[in-house]
């Protein structure tokens, strides 16, 4: 992968400045870090089905050892968190990576008086600009480019965050942090009384300070919020529009009444145009958009995926299987297309993805794409038509930081080559995938 990991962890400790806060308890020994790098080792080991998937196997053991033979004196949680999240790139999935509760301590850290990085932000391209405050309110401010914070160049604090940042590209990498760089500026250099930031507009260089903030981030506030993930909506030019930002929706009978809700309309309006806007989607359960979405979209038999390889966790004695045993199969479950359903859309559907599509989501623009139900616009090339899935949280025995791993990984209907990336495109409609489905259910 080209990545230096033990560059990445000696070089964090020079970003800190006197105002910063950060903890002082020191809890986990030399000898505890290590067993932790050990735990990770044997739990991908025996997890895992495939790590040549994402990444050189030996290069991320290396990497371990590494991280295990520098730690001398004992340190704090977030401090084996900066040293083991700097694997997480090298690991290139979004499914594996090791990670703290950031909704839990987040939302802790306030309840004690905490504050937090105070605006809402967006990476592109290494630049750095305000979108609003922290919790999505207006600011004067926006559009602002951000130079420096608490006088470190800001690029060089960026590059010190994507270095511990999951997922399998850059562009995933940096949608992912700017969407929690409160978390992550927090976990990695501590919270400031006041920031003081050096701020672009134009050719305009200005130098503001402002104080922490209290407010709850954007983030946790549309999780919690039905109305911020699902919204649907008629435009000026006679389309409809209809947002879903998950497929894990707190309440999944409310999920169902809306989206049947949403047909209804689209039916009682005759709308021959229909955008379904997954771009902030990060997944969730498959069965939400299979139930959710198919039944209207769905005029073909489909299946979610061609091929898998899975990582036997219980042994199956019905099926054969032991332990801890590699299988590799193919998908051979199809669902049937309910063409006598009154609310089956026959306009045209598009799907927008975006550097925040993962996961599920991923998963439903593959099927979309390759059934030819719809066509994908927006901006791709931030994750894998192929996923891993399956994934189950392993809690590391000292430091209590969570390591994330999946057991299988599942190739997309149409097969594409190793690696190929999530993308808009216009498909040739002969060459949409077809067959006669083994099981429909």
């Amino acid at each position: 992968m080209g990545f230096a990991v033990t560059a990445v962890v000696a070089g964090f400790t020079g970003f800190a400045s006197a105002a910063v806060v950060v903890p002082s308890e020191a809890g986990i020994t030399a000898e505890q870090f290590r067993e932790d790098v050990e735990f990770m080792q044997r739990t991908l080991t025996q997890t895992h089905p495939d790590l040549r998937f994402s990444t050189e196997p030996e290069a991320v053991l290396k990497a371990m050892h590494a991280l295990a033979s520098e730690i001398g004196a004992p340190i704090t949680q977030d401090e084996a968190w900066r040293r083991l999240g700097a694997l997480n790139p090298l690991l290139a999935d979004g499914h594996l990576f090791v990670g703290l509760d950031w909704r839990g301590a987040a939302k802790a850290h306030l309840r004690a008086g905490g504050t937090l990085f105070p605006y809402e932000v967006a990476l592109s391209d290494g630049s750095l600009h305000i979108r609003g405050l922290l919790g999505g309110a207006e600011t004067p401010l926006s559009g602002a480019r951000i130079v420096a914070i608490n006088g470190e160049p800001v690029d060089k604090v960026t590059a010190t965050l994507l270095n511990r940042i999951h997922g399998e590209t850059p562009l995933f990498r940096a949608n992912l942090l700017a969407q929690r760089w409160w978390f992550y500026y927090w976990k990695m250099f501590g919270t400031a009384t006041n920031y003081r930031l050096t701020i672009a507009r134009g050719d305009k260089i200005s130098s503001i300070e402002t104080p922490g903030s209290v407010e709850t981030p954007l983030v946790l506030l549309n999780e919690s919020d039905f109305d911020r993930q699902f919204r649907f909506a008629f435009q000026p030019d006679g389309s409809a529009m209809l947002t879903i930002n998950s497929f894990a929706p707190n309440d999944r009978e409310k999920f169902l009444e809306f989206t049947r809700d949403a047909f209804i309309k689209l039916r009682q309006a005759g709308t021959r145009l229909l955008v379904i806007d997954i771009s902030a989607n990060g997944g969730g359960d498959d069965a939400t958009w299979l139930d959710g979405l198919m039944p209207y979209l769905a005029t073909s038999a489909y299946r979610t995926g061609s091929t898998y390889k899975e990582k036997v966790i219980e042994a199956d004695a019905e099926r054969g299987e032991r332990s801890g045993q590699l299988v590799n199969g193919s998908i051979d479950t199809w669902h049937a297309p309910q063409l006598d359903n009154p609310l089956l859309y026959r306009g045209k559907t598009i799907v927008t993805i975006g550097p925040g599509t993962y996961s599920s989501a991923v998963l439903f623009a593959n099927v979309m794409h390759d059934f030819c139900f719809g066509a994908l616009v927006g901006n791709g090339g931030a994750a894998r038509r192929t996923q891993s899935g399956g994934v189950r949280p392993f809690i590391l025995p000292n430091s209590k930081l969570t390591l994330w791993v999946p057991r299988f990984v599942l190739a997309p209907p149409v097969v594409t080559m190793p690696g190929a990336l999530l993308d808009p495109g216009i498909r040739d409609r002969s060459l949409c995938t077809s067959g006669s489905p083994v099981t429909v259910k």
